[in-house]
């Protein structure tokens, strides 16, 4: 069928919004094609080269951040956590494992969030849901609440500062494994596995001081990383005006992120976001929640991934503790008989969202841990193999879920709760999930 980025406008869209001036809406996404991209297609097809390794067994992908981004964590401290807890994360996966890690952060470009309900009603007012900083504004008022264009823009911009910083900090020394000690983060001193992580640190800076006076030679492999960006490819109009073909490659790609994801809210077959992404270049992820159907992901996986290109399709599942025997099982086997191999990837946050008589959104660790350790059998016990994690989590000291080490209870929420949507772990309980990931990675 032909296609084009914007094909996918004769489909029915879900999550998307009306803006009330379509002259000034056209204006914003006529700007934004010209500008210039916030990735390359070569970084794209690196990232994509490396998931496929990841589906063969040989990496592991670990992807995070913000459940949505805000304009105002556009800073220099709120940026350089975020890198320092996956950095943290992935030194912890990799000596655990011995396999390469992946690091792909939920970072430069999560500023949309799907919503159950388009509307919201407060002391009688009714007004437009807030579905992100890219599309409207937080403050329940009418001006703040109403859909504004502009928005897109500073989306961008902000997306392309942030993935400015990150990439001066991983060339610049930042991601030195000669110096994992830069990526500590002072206020985890206290933290209960705070000592049995700079064993680690210990014992992989030996190992490459060993090897370095061994052989004479300081590998710059070692003084840098490749850091990857991922968003929900849910704003439309965004992911299109930033989607183009590039010199000597064939195909469209997504130059807004290197990895966007569909969500089931948006997976339906006949849908806008369907057909946008199953015309553009990018390794896709797919969330898969106990309403897929094995017949659903089937058809998804032929639409999106005709070629069976290696790499191209990742499955985050994200059942709810409890829910995964259940559910995941039919869909493994169901893609096994395909003969298919995409990255099969848990997340744990997604199915376990609850709320507190307080009112308070948040999730349990003991939860999140079932989930994964749940997932971790059933892969093992069809000949499968689960290849990579995907969290929510800041590098701040928050308290948003409870549990881990600390003890977190419900009366410790108020304290920092700070997300403006979903719940997120805390760099404590990030890295302690790392550190039980990376346990019972190596005993497999």
């Amino acid at each position: 069928m032909t296609w084009n980025p914007d094909s996918w406008q004769a489909r029915a869209a879900q999550q998307q919004v009306q803006y009330p001036d379509p002259t000034a809406l056209a204006k914003v996404v006529d700007e934004m094609r010209r500008l210039p991209p916030l990735v390359t297609s070569w970084e794209v097809e690196s990232l994509r080269e490396q998931l496929a390794r990841a589906a063969r067994g040989e990496a592991f992908l670990l992807q995070g951040g913000d459940c949505a981004e805000s304009f105002d964590d556009c800073r220099p401290d709120a940026i350089a956590a975020k890198l320092k807890i996956l950095m943290q994360m992935s030194l912890v996966l990799v000596h655990g494992t011995r396999r390469p890690v992946i690091r792909v952060g939920r970072i430069a470009g999560q500023y949309a969030k799907p919503r159950s309900a388009d509307t919201e009603t407060k002391g009688g007012v009714t007004l437009p849901s807030y579905r992100g900083d890219i599309v409207n504004r937080e403050a329940f008022t009418e001006s703040d609440r109403t859909p504004d264009p502009v928005l897109m823009l500073r989306g961008y911009e902000r997306a392309a500062l942030t993935l400015n910083f990150v990439r001066a900090l991983a060339d610049g020394g930042f991601a030195d494994l000669h110096h994992p000690e830069y990526w500590d983060i002072s206020f985890a001193d206290g933290a209960h596995h705070a000592l049995e992580y700079r064993r680690i640190v210990d014992q992989i800076r030996e190992s490459i001081s060993f090897v370095t006076a061994i052989t004479g030679m300081d590998s710059a492999l070692l003084k840098r990383v490749d850091f990857f960006t991922s968003h929900e490819g849910l704003a439309l109009l965004y992911e299109a005006a930033q989607t183009r073909a590039v010199p000597r490659r064939p195909g469209f790609y997504n130059l807004s992120t290197h990895m966007p994801w569909i969500g089931m809210r948006t997976a339906q077959l006949d849908g806008a976001h369907v057909e946008f992404h199953r015309g553009i270049q990018n390794p896709l992820g797919i969330k898969i929640g106990p309403a897929m159907t094995a017949e659903w992901l089937t058809e998804l996986l032929g639409a999106l991934d005709p070629e069976r290109v290696p790499g191209r399709i990742t499955l985050i599942a994200r059942m709810g503790a409890g829910n995964v025997g259940e559910h995941l099982p039919r869909l493994v086997e169901a893609v096994k008989k395909m003969g298919r191999r995409p990255l099969w990837v848990c997340d744990p946050m997604h199915g376990n969202t609850e709320s507190t008589p307080q009112g308070y959104k948040t999730r349990r660790f003991d939860k999140i841990l079932a989930e994964l350790e749940e997932s971790f059998a059933v892969h093992e016990s069809l000949g499968s193999s689960l290849g990579g994690v995907h969290f929510e989590m800041t590098g701040e000291d928050v308290t948003e879920c409870v549990g881990g080490a600390r003890g977190l209870v419900e009366a410790d929420l108020e304290r920092a709760y700070r997300t403006r949507v979903d719940p997120r772990l805390n760099y404590e309980q990030a890295l302690e999930l790392a550190l039980l990931v990376a346990r019972h990675l190596r005993k497999g």
